[in-house]
C-alpha cells in the first residue's frame, strides 16, 4: 500500500485512474483500500470529492472495457484450447454460458463488492458475447456504486476522526 500511497501523493488523480484501470484488469491493486484512502484524502482537503469520483469510475470503466475486449477476442478459443486444463470441458463451459447468459448482468453489476468476482466478470462477459451496450449499463451502474460507496466510506472515516 506504501506505493500506491507514494504514486497518489506523487501523481495524484492520473495515479487513481491508472491504478484502478490495471486494478480491474487484475493486476493485484488494493481497490477497496485505495478508493477509501481518496475518500479520506479528499475530507482532509487533498482530493475534489466530485473529481475523485469521476476519475475513478473513468479508471474502472476503462479497466472493465479492456477485459471485456480481451475476455471477447482471445477468450472462448483459448478456453477451448487450455479449458482441460483446468476441469473446464466443452459441457461445462456451455453450462457456464448458459448460467451467464441468465445472471451475467446482474453479476457484473454486483460482483464489484466481491473481489476476484470483479475481474472475472469482466472477462466471461466478453467470452460469452454480451452485448456490448448491455455490459456498459451493467458495468457501468455498478462500477458508480462501487466507486461512490468507498469513496464516501473514506471521506466520512476521515472527516469524523483525526488521525493525526
Amino acid at each position: 500500500m506504501h506505493v500506491v500511497q507514494d504514486l497518489i501523493g506523487q501523481y495524484g488523480y492520473i495515479a487513481l485512474y491508472v491504478l484502478l484501470a490495471l486494478g480491474i484488469v487484475g493486476i493485484p491493486v488494493p481497490d477497496e483500500l485505495l478508493l477509501t484512502f481518496i475518500g479520506y484524502l479528499a475530507s482532509i482537503g487533498m482530493f475534489y470529492y466530485p473529481a475523485a469520483v469521476a476519475v475513478s469510475l473513468m479508471g474502472a470503466m476503462t479497466g472493465m472495457v479492456v477485459s471485456y475486449w480481451v475476455g471477447r477476442s482471445v477468450g472462448k478459443p483459448a478456453l477451448r484450447k487450455y479449458g482441460k486444463w483446468i476441469k473446464l470441458t466443452p459441457k461445462r463451459l456451455g453450462t457456464a454460458e448458459r448460467w451467464f447468459d441468465r445472471y451475467g448482468p446482474w453479476t457484473v453489476s454486483f460482483g464489484y463488492f466481491i473481489p476476484g468476482i470483479r475481474h472475472l466478470t469482466c472477462y466471461l462477459s466478453g467470452v460469452s458475447g454480451m452485448s456490448q451496450r448491455k455490459y456498459l449499463l451493467f458495468a457501468g451502474v455498478g462500477a458508480l456504486v462501487w466507486c461512490l460507496f468507498f469513496i464516501t466510506l473514506g471521506y466520512f472515516v476521515g472527516y469524523h476522526f483525526d488521525f493525526a
